[in-house]
């Protein structure tokens, strides 16, 4: 993980909102959904920080319950599943796991070939039901981008490089161990408004 700057909540919102908008019209639109998420994580964790992501930092990315739009089968348990083992969940589903769970489905196709946006997430669960059994590993927990993530992988678009833009909820730095390569490009800048 790249390490890019601090940045404020409103910041946050903005560049989420403008890439998904809540009014958005189109088929199980959860945009509403992300932006509670967002809050939650703001009310939880009171800081932000903006990073670049690689592949394998995506992959490690702790998905929350997630019932496939009301779908037939679950894609994510209320354990929770990593973005890499949901992507094989749906690649070993094949053609049954689709037909079971048509809007999923479908909008995991349409996103295969969309622009690699910003993902939202954070270094804890947020107090959500969908988030109460999650079982935490290594890596970051989902906020908003499970469909962009999962699709992206079974596209094999993720770069392998730290490129993907995340905004993470949460001390990043306390991800950032001795015997991880991951690095801070810039200092964090103080705004004056960081709570303390």
């Amino acid at each position: 993980m790249k390490v890019v700057s601090s940045v404020t909540f409103a910041e946050v919102q903005e560049i989420y909102l403008g890439y998904h908008p809540v009014g958005q019209t189109h088929e199980a639109n959860t945009n509403q959904d992300g932006e509670e998420n967002l809050q939650r994580a703001e009310q939880l964790l009171g800081s932000w920080w903006g990073v670049r992501l690689s592949r394998a930092e995506v992959l490690d990315v702790m998905l929350p319950w997630h019932l496939s739009e009301g779908g037939k089968l679950e894609l994510v348990p209320r354990a929770g599943l990593t973005v890499g083992q949901a992507a094989e969940r749906v690649r070993s589903g094949g053609a049954e796991w689709a037909e079971a769970n048509p809007v999923c489905a479908a909008k995991l196709e349409l996103l295969k070939s969309s622009p690699l946006t910003p993902v939202y997430l954070s270094t804890l669960p947020v107090p959500h039901s969908d988030y109460s059994d999650l079982r935490l590993g290594s890596g970051l927990v989902h906020l908003d981008g499970l469909h962009r993530m999962i699709a992206w992988e079974l596209a094999r678009r993720l770069p392998h490089e730290e490129r993907l833009e995340a905004f993470v909820a949460g001390d990043v730095r306390t991800h950032l161990d001795a015997g991880d390569r991951s690095t801070i490009m810039t200092p964090p800048a103080q705004t004056g408004d960081e709570q303390t």
